[in-house]
């Protein structure tokens, strides 16, 4: 009977050790990396480019970066931010970010998928993104 007690709490240690060492979701699934290297200005920084594509009905978790983001939409949409009217983020466009500056926060509603060119120049060994609530 010890015995069994014992497989219990030893079990139940084990899943709460797993459970705390389970990865904090820090990217994004529809971003795909292309290339990462040190910034040889700065060897604490890194750049990172990557695509990232967005389909209807997906969200773009409003976030920030430890560094400066810029990007190419590639292929526009209509995408809504909440409580606003739907807006067209046009084909062709760009846009930048700037370090600890949150942003994005929006849904994709149009019929096409949103695919972003981006390049981000970021402090090494951060995350990549930081959540907004």
């Amino acid at each position: 009977m010890r015995l069994k007690g014992s497989l219990a709490v030893l079990s139940i240690c084990t899943l709460i050790a797993t459970v705390a060492a389970a990865p904090v979701r820090t990217d994004l699934p529809q971003r795909q990396e292309l290339k990462r290297a040190d910034l040889t200005m700065s060897p604490e920084m890194e750049v990172i480019t990557s695509i990232s594509e967005f389909k209807k009905g997906e969200i773009v978790p409003r976030h920030y970066h430890h560094g400066i983001e810029t990007g190419y939409v590639l292929q526009g949409t209509m995408v809504r931010f909440p409580g606003q009217a739907p807006t067209m983020m046009q084909t062709g466009s760009t846009f930048m970010n700037l370090r600890d500056v949150p942003h994005a926060g929006f849904t994709v509603v149009g019929d096409l998928p949103l695919r972003l060119l981006t390049v981000h120049i970021v402090d090494k060994n951060k995350a990549l993104y930081e959540w907004v609530k």
